[in-house]
């Protein structure tokens, strides 16, 4: 059974730093296409930053200059790196694992359960 288990959320400082990680299991990490993504309350979730499996990556407006996202296929883990968080910053954050199949054109789709994470002093 696939699974994303994130870590390293919690209570960081605005200006401080934080790692997410996210570790895979029982998918062909190098593979997918790794994002995360974030949800506040009562709105839609949105996407963080994201890197495919050839490393490139791409990230939301809103954090670009302060969060990096990185991966290591040796260790199926997707990390995010968070610099001089905002309190805007402050929601759950997933993490996502994507592959569409050319062969039989599906896609493949999981999620993890998230975790917190709060920007505040």
């Amino acid at each position: 059974q696939v699974q994303l288990v994130e870590s390293g959320g919690g209570l960081v400082q605005p200006g401080g730093s934080l790692r997410l990680s996210c570790a895979a299991s029982e998918i062909i990490f190098s593979i997918y296409n790794m994002g995360w993504y974030r949800q506040a309350p009562g709105k839609q979730r949105e996407l963080v930053a994201v890197i495919t499996s050839g490393g490139s990556t791409n990230y939301a407006d809103s954090v670009k200059g302060r969060f990096t996202i990185t991966r290591d296929n040796a260790k199926n883990t997707v990390y995010l790196q968070m610099n001089s968080p905002k309190p805007e910053d402050t929601d759950v954050y997933y993490c996502n694992a994507g592959y569409y199949s050319d062969y039989d054109e599906a896609s493949y789709d999981y999620w993890g359960k998230g975790t917190q994470v709060t920007v505040s002093s």
